[in-house]
C-alpha cells in the first residue's frame, strides 16, 4: 500500500504536544507485574502493536491483564507461569525476547512466533543463553530465529558470559526472570555494554517492583533471588516518540513543546533535545517537559549514538537540514533491528538527493542546500522509526510519499494525526 504524498509545512511550527507512554518502560512494567503475585495496575500504556502483542503473550502465558484505554489491571502469578501456550509477536522485538524468557520459567514447552519479518532477526545469542543456563529450546526452523519452542528444563540460575555489543533486549530479557531463578543471575559482559541506558531503565523498573541491589558495571550485572511485588506503576511518556515532534521544530525553525517527558526520565533517549542542542536549538528541560526552539541554520555534528541508537534516523533526516556533515558513529549493530537501518537511511536520503554513505559502525550524512531536494516515495521496510522519519522530510520538501504508512501503529497509531497538527501551527 502507498500512502499519498505528504504534506508540507507552511512554515515554522508552534504546538504542544503529548506523546504515547513509553513502550521501553511499559514492556518492562508489565512484565514485572505478571511474576508478581497480586494485582499491579500499570498506567499510562500506548496502544501501539507491541504494547498490545505484549498483553496477549502474557495472557497466553496464564497472567491475568484487563486493558482498558491507557491502562492495564495485571494480576501476576510469580513464578507459575503456564506453559503450553502459542504466542504471536507480530512485529515486536522487545516482545518476543522478552517473552521467550518468561516462558522459560515455564514447565510445558511454549512456541514463539511472529511475522515474516521478526522470523528474519536474530535471536540466537538470547537462544543459547537460555540454553547454557538450562532451559530447554528448540528452533522449529531456522537455528536461532523464530519459531521456537521453550521450556524450564532444569534451569536454576548462577553465572552466563553474554557479549554486550549485541541487543541490550537480550540483556534485559534475562535480568527481567533472574529474580525467579533460584540462584539468581550475575551477567558477565565481555564486550563493551551498547544501549547501557537501556540497562540502568530496566533495573530501575525491577526496583520499582520491588527487587533492589541490582549491581550494573561495564563488565557485570548481579541481580540476586527474589520476589516482585505488585504496584501501582505509571508510565512516562515515550522519549523516542517525542524525538519526531521535537525534531519538527528544528527541521522548520520552529517551536515544540513534549508534555510529560522532563529531565527525570529513565529513557536513554530523552538525551535527544541536548544533540539538537548542540546542532543549534535552544532547548528547555523542565520536571515534566521539554520544549525545542529551531534556529535558521543548524550545524552538523559527530556524535555516538551507541547508547541512544533507535534515534538514528531521526538524527539523520535533520542532519539533512543542516549547514555541514553529521556522522553518527557507535550504532554497527542497528542493521538489524526492524531494517537494515543503516543502509535503507542511505537509500532514501540519496532518493531525495542528499549525500549519505554507510560506514562500518555509522553513518556519514552530507547535506545539499533544501532546494535542491526532489520529491520521492520512500520504503519503510516494514520500520515504523523510519516511516516517522521520512515524513519529517516532507515537512520541507514537497513531493514526499512512503510506501507504507500504517506500519507506525507499532509504536504510535495516532502519529499521522499529530503531524497533520504539527503543519496546521504556525509560530
Amino acid at each position: 500500500m502507498t500512502g499519498p504524498v505528504l504534506r508540507r509545512a507552511p512554515g515554522p511550527i508552534d504546538v504542544t504536544v503529548e506523546v504515547p507512554g513509553s513502550k521501553s518502560v511499559a514492556n518492562r512494567a508489565l512484565v514485572c507485574a505478571a511474576l508478581a503475585r497480586g494485582r499491579s495496575e500499570i498506567h499510562g500504556l500506548s496502544t501501539g502493536d507491541d504494547t498490545v502483542a505484549m498483553v496477549d503473550g502474557l495472557g497466553r502465558l496464564g497472567t491475568g491483564i484487563e486493558f482498558h484505554g491507557s491502562v492495564a489491571s495485571v494480576d501476576g502469578r510469580g513464578t507459575e507461569i503456564a506453559g503450553g501456550a502459542s504466542i504471536d509477536a507480530r512485529l515486536a522485538g522487545t516482545t518476543s525476547r522478552f517473552l521467550t524468557a518468561v516462558a522459560a520459567l515455564g514447565v510445558e514447552s511454549t512456541r514463539i512466533d511472529g511475522e515474516t519479518a521478526l522470523r528474519r532477526r536474530p535471536m540466537g545469542v538470547l537462544h543459547d543463553a537460555l540454553t547454557r543456563l538450562g532451559a530447554r529450546v528448540e528452533a522449529e526452523g531456522e537455528s536461532g530465529h523464530l519459531p521456537v519452542r521453550i521450556a524450564r528444563g532444569s534451569m536454576t540460575g548462577g553465572t552466563i558470559a553474554l557479549a554486550g555489543d549485541t541487543s541490550s533486549q537480550f540483556v534485559t530479557a534475562l535480568m527481567l526472570i533472574a529474580p525467579l531463578l533460584e540462584n539468581g543471575l550475575t551477567i558477565e559482559i565481555t564486550s563493551t555494554l551498547v544501549s547501557r541506558p537501556y540497562v540502568e531503565m530496566t533495573a530501575a523498573v525491577m526496583a520499582s517492583f520491588g527487587v533492589g541491589g541490582i549491581a550494573v558495571s561495564d563488565g557485570m550485572i548481579r541481580i540476586e533471588a527474589g520476589d516482585y511485588t505488585p504496584t501501582d506503576y505509571h508510565v512516562e511518556a515515550d522519549a523516542s516518540s517525542a524525538s519526531y515532534p521535537l525534531a519538527a521544530a528544528a527541521i522548520t525553525a520552529g517551536r515544540v513543546t513534549v508534555e510529560g517527558l522532563g529531565a527525570e526520565s529513565l529513557q536513554g533517549d530523552a538525551v535527544f533535545p541536548d544533540v539538537l542542542a548542540r546542532m543549534g536549538c535552544a532547548v528547555e528541560t523542565g520536571d515534566r517537559r521539554t520544549t525545542v526552539n529551531g534556529r535558521a541554520e543548524l550545524s552538523g555534528i559527530e556524535i555516538d549514538m551507541a547508547d541512544f541508537s533507535d534515534l538514528v534516523p531521526t538524527l539523520a533526516v535533520v542532519a539533512a537540514f543542516a549547514t555541514s556533515p553529521t556522522t553518527i558513529e557507535g550504532v554497527g549493530f542497528i542493521r538489524h533491528k526492524e531494517s537494515d537501518r543503516l543502509a535503507d537511511l542511505a537509500e532514501g536520503l540519496r532518493r531525495i538527493g542528499c549525500g549519505a554513505e554507510v560506514l562500518d559502525d555509522g553513518l556519514r550524512i552530507v547535506p545539499q542546500p533544501p532546494d535542491t531536494y526532489r520529491g520521492a516515495q520512500l520504503n519503510v521496510h516494514h520500520d515504523h522509526r523510519l516511516a516517522m522519519a521520512w515524513s519529517l522530510l516532507a515537512l520541507r520538501i514537497d513531493g514526499i510519499s512512503i510506501d507504507d504508512p500504517g506500519v507506525v501503529s507499532k509504536s504510535w497509531p495516532e502519529w499521522w494525526k499529530v503531524r497533520e497538527r504539527l503543519i496546521g501551527s504556525r509560530s
